[in-house]
Order: C-alpha cells, then sequence, then structure tokens
C-alpha cells in the first residue's frame, strides 16, 4: 500500500474524531445544569454544592415531579421554599412601606398640630383672666392648663378620657375661686380658721356646682360646642392609628406550606428544566398570588371605607370656616369661660344664698349685692359670631366701639399663626396622599404579578410546561372563590388578619354611630340637606361684611361640604344643633346696649346699676 493511501486513512480517522469530539461536548454542555447552579447561587438560595452538576432522572421531587431528566432534588426543594416565602413577603413589605410612611407621618404630623393649637388657645384663655380676672388668675392657671391637657389626650384618640368629665371637673373647680374671689371678695383674701374647714367647704362647693348652676348654661355649651368640634379630630386619630395596625399586620402575614408549595411550582420548578429566564403566565401568578393573600384581598372592602371615611375627616378638618371647626371651637374656648363667670356675677345674690343654706355660712362671707367686686366683665357670645369680649374695669380708657360691621375677633386675629394655619394645609395634603391607596388591600396580588410578566412574551411557564397562554380559570380574590382555586387548597385567612378586619369594621361602624354619618333614609338624608341649605342662605343674607383675615371664608367651606359629602352621602354629617340665642350685651361708646329677652328682674336690677355707674363716669 502506497505512502499517500495512509496519509489519506489517517486524516479521515482524524476527522471523524474531531465530529465525535465536538458531539460529545455538545451533548454534555446541553445535559449539564449549569445555569441551573448559577441562578441559584445569585439568588442566594442555599449552598451551591446541592445543585447536581448533570440532570438525573427519578428523583424523588415533592413539586417539580416530571417524567424527564431534572436538575433539581429534595433539599433544592425545601431550599426554594423557604427562599421563595422570604422573597414573597419582601416584595410586600416594599410595596406597603409607602403607606406605612405616609400614615405614621400623617399622624405624627396631626397629633402636634393638635397639640400646637391646644397650647396656643390654653395660653389664650390665661390671658383672659390674667387682664381680667387677677383676682382669679394665679389659681385658675392650673386648671386651664389641666383642661386642655385632657382635650389634647381627647384628640389623640385615647380610649380613656372624656371630653364631658373635664369640662365639668374644670367649673367644678372654678366655681369656689369665683365664689370666693368675685362674688365674696372677703373671704378668698382672708386666712380661714383652719385649713380644713376651708377644704371642706370648698369641697361642697365643688360637690354642688352642678346643682347650684352658678355657670348657667354655659359648662353645657361648651361641652356641645368641643364635642362636636373635636369629634372628627378625635375619630382621625384613632383611624389613623389601626390603620397603621392593619398594615403592620399584613407585613407579618404567615405564608403556609400550600402557599409555598405554590410560590415554588409558579417560580422555580422551571429551573428544574434548565429554563431560568422563562417568565410564569399571568393567570397563574394572579391565582396563586390571591391564595396566599385570601387574607389581605378580605380587608379591601373595610379598608376602602377607612380610606374613604379618612378623606371626609380630613376634609372636615380642612374646611376654614364655621362654628364647628376645631380652630374656632379651641379659641372660643375663652369666650365661654367669660360668659359663665359674667352669668355668676349677674346672679352673685342668688348663688350666695343657695350656697349657705346647702354648704353653711362661709368664713367672713360677704354679701354679694353690697360688696363691689374688683371688676365686672360684659362678654357678647363668640362661639357663633366670633364678637369680642370686653373687660369693664375702673379707669380712664373707654372701650372700642364693636360696631357689627367688619368683624373683629380677638380668637381670630390669634389664629393667623403658622401652626393654626397649617392644619389646613395639612388636612388637604392627607386627602389627597390616602386616596392613592383606596383599593390597596383588594389589588395587591395583581401588583405583585405586574413584576413577574414580561410584555410581549409570546410564551410562559403554566407551573407545568411551557405554553402559549394560561388556559385555567382565574379565580376572585375573596374566600369563597378561593375554594375553587385551581392552583393551591385555600381553607381558611390568617388569623391575625381576621382579627385586624374585625377591628377595623367595628370601628368605621363606631365612627359612623359617634359622628352621626351612619346611613340612613333618602328622604330623610334629603329633607335634613334642604334644611342646612335654607339656614345657610338665611345666615350669610342677614350677615354682616368680613374680610379674609377675620377668618370668613364660607364660600371655601361649602364647596368642600358639597364636593365630599357627594362623593359618599352615606358619611355626610347632619346638622348640627344650633345654640340657643344668648344674651347679648354689647358696648357702645360709655353706654351699655343690652338684650334684655333673656334676663331675669334680679339681673336686669343689676344692669340697671351697672348703666348707673357708667354714667358717672362721663365727663361733665
Amino acid at each position: 500500500m502506497s505512502r499517500s493511501t495512509f496519509q489519506s486513512a489517517d486524516l479521515l480517522r482524524f476527522i471523524f474524531l474531531y465530529w465525535m469530539l465536538v458531539a460529545c461536548c455538545c451533548t454534555a454542555h446541553a445535559d449539564d445544569c449549569l445555569e441551573v447552579k448559577t441562578a441559584y447561587m445569585m439568588r442566594q438560595i442555599g449552598p451551591v454544592e446541592l445543585v447536581p452538576n448533570k440532570p438525573k432522572i427519578g428523583e424523588p421531587l415533592e413539586v417539580c415531579s416530571h417524567a424527564g431528566p431534572s436538575c433539581c432534588n429534595s433539599p433544592m426543594e425545601d431550599s426554594y421554599m423557604t427562599a421563595v416565602r422570604a422573597e414573597t413577603q419582601q416584595r410586600i413589605r416594599s410595596y406597603s412601606f409607602e403607606l406605612k410612611y405616609l400614615l405614621a407621618g400623617h399622624s405624627r404630623a396631626f397629633q402636634e398640630t393638635f397639640l400646637s393649637l391646644a397650647s396656643f388657645t390654653s395660653n389664650l384663655t390665661s390671658t383672659l383672666l390674667d387682664s381680667a380676672y387677677s383676682a382669679l388668675a394665679s389659681d385658675c392657671r392650673p386648671l386651664v392648663a389641666r383642661l386642655f391637657q385632657d382635650i389634647e389626650l381627647h384628640l389623640s384618640g385615647d380610649a380613656g378620657s372624656s371630653l364631658e368629665l373635664a369640662v365639668r371637673r374644670f367649673y367644678d373647680d372654678l366655681f369656689p375661686l369665683v365664689y370666693r374671689r368675685l362674688l365674696n371678695p372677703g373671704i378668698g383674701h382672708t386666712t380661714p380658721p383652719s385649713a380644713h374647714s376651708s377644704t371642706n367647704q370648698d369641697e361642697c362647693l365643688r360637690m354642688t356646682r352642678q346643682d347650684v348652676s352658678p355657670f348657667g348654661p354655659h359648662p353645657r355649651l361648651l361641652i356641645g360646642s368641643l364635642s362636636r368640634a373635636l369629634e372628627p379630630g378625635r375619630a382621625l386619630s384613632r383611624l389613623l392609628g389601626l390603620a397603621g395596625e392593619v398594615v403592620n399586620a399584613t407585613d407579618k402575614v404567615a405564608l403556609g406550606r400550600e402557599c409555598g408549595r405554590g410560590l415554588v411550582r409558579m417560580q422555580y420548578c422551571s429551573h428544574c428544566r434548565g429554563l431560568t429566564l422563562i417568565r410564569p403566565c399571568n393567570g397563574l401568578c394572579v391565582n396563586i398570588m390571591r391564595g396566599c393573600l385570601v387574607g389581605v384581598s378580605e380587608l379591601g372592602g373595610p379598608w376602602t371605607s377607612s380610606v374613604l371615611l379618612l378623606q371626609r375627616l380630613a376634609a372636615m378638618l380642612a374646611a376654614s370656616s364655621g362654628p364647628n371647626t376645631m380652630e374656632l371651637a379651641l379659641l372660643s374656648v375663652r369666650s365661654y369661660v367669660n360668659d359663665a363667670i359674667l352669668h355668676a356675677q349677674l346672679h352673685g345674690p342668688r348663688i350666695t344664698a343657695t350656697v349657705e343654706k346647702v354648704c353653711g355660712q362661709q368664713t367672713e362671707t360677704h354679701n354679694a349685692a353690697s360688696a363691689e367686686p374688683e371688676f365686672l366683665t360684659f362678654g357678647v357670645k363668640s362661639t357663633t359670631s366670633l364678637t369680642s369680649s370686653w373687660a369693664l374695669s375702673p379707669g380712664p380708657e373707654t372701650p372700642q366701639d364693636s360696631q357689627p360691621a367688619p368683624r373683629r375677633s380677638l380668637p381670630l386675629k390669634g389664629s393667623r399663626g403658622d401652626k393654626l394655619r397649617s392644619l389646613k394645609k395639612l388636612s388637604r395634603e392627607f386627602e389627597g396622599a390616602i386616596q392613592r391607596y383606596q383599593w390597596f388591600f383588594s389589588e395587591l396580588p395583581e401588583m405583585l404579578c405586574e413584576s413577574e410578566i414580561e410584555v410581549g412574551q409570546h410564551t410562559c411557564w403554566s407551573g407545568r410546561d411551557v405554553v402559549e397562554s394560561y388556559t385555567g380559570p382565574v379565580v376572585d380574590g375573596s374566600l369563597k372563590a378561593q375554594r375553587e382555586n385551581p392552583e393551591m387548597s385555600v381553607r381558611n385567612t390568617d388569623a391575625g388578619l381576621r382579627g385586624a378586619k374585625k377591628r377595623l369594621e367595628q370601628l368605621i361602624k363606631d365612627l359612623l354611630g359617634e359622628l352621626g354619618w351612619a346611613s340612613r333614609g333618602r328622604g330623610q338624608q334629603e329633607e335634613e340637606e334642604e334644611e342646612e341649605d335654607g339656614s345657610g342662605q338665611r345666615e350669610a343674607g342677614s350677615g354682616e361684611e368680613c374680610d379674609d383675615e377675620d377668618g370668613c371664608e364660607g364660600s371655601a367651606h361649602d364647596n368642600g361640604e358639597k364636593e365630599v359629602g357627594g362623593a359618599w352621602p352615606s358619611l355626610r354629617p347632619p346638622s348640627s344643633p344650633r345654640r340657643p340665642p344668648p344674651p347679648q350685651v354689647a358696648v357702645l361708646g360709655d353706654s351699655c346696649s343690652i338684650s334684655t329677652a333673656h334676663l331675669s328682674p334680679l339681673t336686669l336690677t343689676s344692669l340697671l346699676f351697672l348703666s348707673l355707674l357708667l354714667s358717672l363716669r362721663q365727663p361733665l
């Protein structure tokens, strides 16, 4: 055989071996688990040594089992289940983080604003006592401070606070001071025989205050005014606190083993086939996420109602006019206190006679008709009309002319502060921000699936194979519908979420009842709206002109009521009961113009005596 023939045979043998080697290399590359091992390591699912180098047949898999070769084994399935639960909970926390920050931040901001309002009006009320009732000032300051501390506690949503009890305790403690320092000045400035007897006498005055009624209807009117005006702020604080607890409960939701199996089948069973880049079908993801978060979806109904209620409450706090706004009600406390003391001064003889019958004759008692007080204050009701209160004391100065137009009010001038105006801005900001989360819990499963779905993909993972589209039924998120979920068995919801749902539903029901916004008949609601519109037109027609600096922004308030009330008619508050018209005492120059429709003969006698004193002060 020739030499050239041997060379040709060697060349053919070399080519044959080369192609055999290439085929073996390609087969080995196609059958290894390199991509699975890389994904396993990059996602830090577990020890990379668990991933086999080559696919194996007959692995005892519980979730991702199939007839062909697999790159997974039982320890890998356990690692996948632990990892996918942690990933899902982390994604839930990332979606709810902004909502938690919104609720916590605004809850803190509202509390700071309420505290600032209470502190400002507390100082304003103490200023009244300093300027008009110097005999009471030093001892009344702690009473005023305690009253506004109770108001702050009430606004914070504390379950044990009682606004009515706080106001009654304030007037109970105020009565002994007014009785000794103003009605019978000699008692307040003389040393009693013993501290024990003085304590007993003061305690008797406190206990009989409601029976004697030295302050007339003003304590009751103050309770009504504060209750109506502060209730929205208190309700907002309570609902914000519980809303934060509900969001925290969703962060801690337990993903059971059945949920973990579904998540592994959706996200990692494709890796066992070597398909690390394919995405799950949208229908598969929605079914599994709704099954895992059925307790969260069940919160959707009460959560939507709570967001609507939060918006309504924020709109009420943002209202800038009307007697039931929080700022004006707090600013009017000083007027109620002033009117109450005035009422006691005008009825001094009757009060003294009644007290002596019940508690006995006080030490160094002076008859209130003969003992001249240091001064006597005339105050016009400022809760609704917000006209100024004037203190008349002996001296050369003449009170300013309190003409009805334009209105000038000491309390409203104080409301020009930045802290008071920030309540409107804060409420409007929160009202718009919380609206974006109205359907948060209902749509959370779909939001979690958005990141899993690739737009424009032609094939997807169905949980068992690669398909063009998901063919199974997509069930609703309710517990009843989830019993028909084709991807997982859903029997019950998380106990923590069930408790959160019940608390939220109960609080909403309680708040609607306390605010008077419970569902009513359509006819009754329309009738009340017509009465409100009619009364509003009458008040607008009879009112005097006022500028924006005095806080007269009735049109903005009306627009806000219509806007919010139209969105949620069931949350529209009923018309507030109006206070009875008080006896009006206006200071005009050096003479008193008095509306005597509600005054008793004894009061008229006292006022005529004062008019005589004032006439003697006029220059000749």
